[in-house]
């Protein structure tokens, strides 16, 4: 597993950080200005998604982050090198979310807020001594929920986005190979999620959670919440048997069922 830090207080908003004039600025711009203009509306992007995550849970202050950016060592790009994980806490659940590919795309004049979305997986079945206790995250980056994140978060990056096929399918479906080299995977999720052929099958986009799906008020352009929900292995194969419209099928399934978006291992198969 890549090698992770939780970094306290690093590339939080300053709320008293003073915002560039719009009505000021020039067509060109030096770049001093467009430094400026630039950290602004990151430092705008990060408070958004913060408020909309504290009406979800217990917000942790710190992020999980690579020690080094994958975007350095041939790994796929998000908006900037910036590719950071939050954790937020609820009643039963935690969620694990990405937090920078909504991030404005450096240098872009007239740009949109990075890919327009953000992913996130909730599961109640992270093993206590990896979800740790409020204000401690340090053990969550070994859990098999982060590891399955940050996979699905590279393939979306390298994608450059996946709001058109969303549009298009309403649900897709992802499927997560060789997770038998994951030693959190492969200790901490049961066989019955992980497919004869080493695969690990993920809905995206449905079964939608209990809270909005959306930031409308992004400063550039409004952001997905993407859910991210992990299937069994018998669901996964009749995906692959049946055809694109199994994967709305399961999703309105597990919704009928009260289960919803929620990665849950006790769970029983849908099909």
């Amino acid at each position: 597993m890549a090698l992770v830090k939780f970094l306290t207080g690093l590339f939080r908003p300053k709320e008293d950080a003073e915002a560039p004039d719009p009505d000021v600025v020039e067509a060109e711009l030096t770049a001093d200005e467009e430094e400026q203009w630039d950290e602004h509306f990151f430092q705008e992007s990060c408070l958004k998604r913060d408020r909309f995550w504290a009406a979800v849970g217990q917000v942790e202050t710190d992020v999980l982050a690579h020690l080094i950016s994958p975007s350095l060592t041939g790994g796929p790009d998000w908006p900037t090198t910036r590719q950071a994980y939050r954790v937020v806490r609820r009643k039963n659940t935690i969620i694990i979310a990405t937090d920078g590919l909504s991030d404005p795309f450096r240098g872009v004049s007239g740009g949109e807020n990075g890919f327009e979305l953000e992913l996130f997986i909730e599961t109640p079945d992270i093993d206590p001594e990896h979800a740790g206790q409020a204000g401690d995250i340090g053990s969550i980056g070994k859990s098999w929920a982060f590891e399955i994140i940050r996979n699905v978060a590279g393939t979306v990056a390298g994608a450059g986005g996946i709001n058109e096929q969303l549009d298009r399918y309403t649900v897709l479906s992802i499927e997560v190979p060789g997770v038998s080299h994951s030693d959190a995977v492969q200790m901490q999720v049961p066989k019955r999620f992980i497919t004869d052929d080493d695969c690990i099958g993920i809905l995206l986009g449905a079964p939608q959670p209990d809270f909005a799906t959306e930031i409308t008020d992004m400063p550039l352009s409004p952001v997905r919440i993407i859910p991210l929900t992990v299937i069994t292995a018998a669901e996964l194969n009749y995906i692959r048997a049946n055809g694109a419209s199994e994967r709305i099928a399961l999703a309105e399934k597990l919704t009928e069922s009260g289960i919803g978006n929620v990665s849950a291992f006790m769970r029983p198969d849908m099909i």
